[in-house]
């Protein structure tokens, strides 16, 4: 069965269609400990390209909350899906309670070649 994802190149080479995402500081429900502020953000390109603005940061412990869900989010779900895009995640601190949302942002075609 071929993935609702996968589509050929015009050299007949494999191409898969994710979405680029931006993980997006919600809000701080609580004593920001780690010097996230709402609207602080990454984005993540090319399958794997994490990007950082300019002199920006992003804590390791909301990154690692984020992390196990990108991959899922960068492919298509059906309509209702709870991993759809605007999913809220929590940083594990707390005492923070900073709320994350992960928002798709555009799509990027990559050649199979590209990502082995």
């Amino acid at each position: 069965m071929s993935s609702p994802y996968a589509r050929r190149s015009v050299d007949d080479e494999p191409v898969t269609e994710l979405y680029d995402l931006r993980v997006v500081v919600d809000r701080v429900e609580g004593r920001p400990v780690c010097g996230l502020r709402p609207g602080d953000s990454f984005t993540v390109t090319r399958s794997s390209q994490l990007r950082l603005p300019p002199d920006g940061h992003f804590c390791i412990y909301a990154l690692a909350a984020v992390m196990p869900l990108l991959a899922p989010i960068q492919r298509p779900v059906a309509d209702g899906d709870w991993l759809e895009p605007g999913l809220e995640v929590a940083c594990p601190d707390p005492h923070e309670r900073l709320i994350m949302r992960i928002e798709r942002t555009g799509t990027t075609r990559i050649e199979r070649s590209e990502l082995a």
